[in-house]
């Protein structure tokens, strides 16, 4: 089913619950330099995902349906590569070395085989936010777009999320991710963190069995698990 969008926001086409939550920051002076910033990246450089997936997540995963977040840092800046989704790829494109690991602990914990892609639209179908804290990146230089107004954007995404009256897991991988915890009320929500999965800190991720976890988590709240296979 395609996903349902609103009129665009100021040329942003968003799923109404998210529009109602966040229609404001669009009207921001922070939102409205961001793009300027945009405006002038796309005139000299190419600009990673493309311009009608930079809000993938949100507008596959409504706040409605989240049980689970998973935090990353920027997108992808190869060739190809980011479809709006953190750590995720389209089919046919090669798994990065982050996803990779996400896979091998995701085998251990529950014992599910690697796909032999790198896509997980399933999870974000399944309530499974899967944000980036900046949304956009200049091609072949990552964290080029950090510092530009998209954390602010995030935060709000992330507060949102927190003033959900349902209970959320949160996996925070690596600083970035961990450094957005004081945004989040520990009471009512589980936070989870870890290391980030790159290769450079995988011995501080790998065996920290976040899935599991989240899954007990939610069981003991009443809430369905999610499906980590993917087809």
């Amino acid at each position: 089913m395609e996903t349902p969008v609103t009129p665009p926001v100021n040329n942003i086409k968003l799923h109404p619950e998210w529009r109602a939550l966040l229609e404001q920051e669009f009207h921001k002076p922070y939102f409205e330099r961001l793009k300027l910033f945009l405006r002038e990246e796309k005139k000299q450089y190419r600009i990673f995902p493309p311009g009608s997936l930079i809000f993938n997540a949100l507008n596959t995963t409504p706040p409605s349906r989240i049980k689970v977040v998973i935090l990353g840092q920027d997108p992808y800046h190869g060739e190809g590569q980011a479809h709006g989704l953190c750590f995720s790829v389209l089919p046919g494109v090669a798994q990065p070395p982050s996803l990779q690991n996400i896979f091998k602990e995701l085998e251990a914990d529950l014992g599910l085989p690697p796909p032999t892609h790198g896509c997980l639209q399933a999870w974000a179908e399944r309530g499974v936010l899967l944000l980036n804290t900046v949304l956009t990146v200049r091609a072949n230089q990552p964290r080029s777009h950090a510092g530009k107004g998209w954390e602010v954007f995030t935060d709000a995404v992330l507060q949102a999320v927190n003033e959900k009256a349902e209970p959320v897991c949160f996996m925070l991988w690596g600083r970035d991710a961990r450094s957005k915890k004081d945004l989040l009320d520990t009471r009512r929500h589980l936070v989870l963190e870890a290391a980030h999965p790159s290769p450079f800190s995988a011995s501080g991720f790998l065996g920290c069995r976040h899935f599991s976890k989240a899954n007990q988590w939610l069981l003991e709240q009443g809430i369905e698990p999610v499906d980590w296979s993917l087809p």
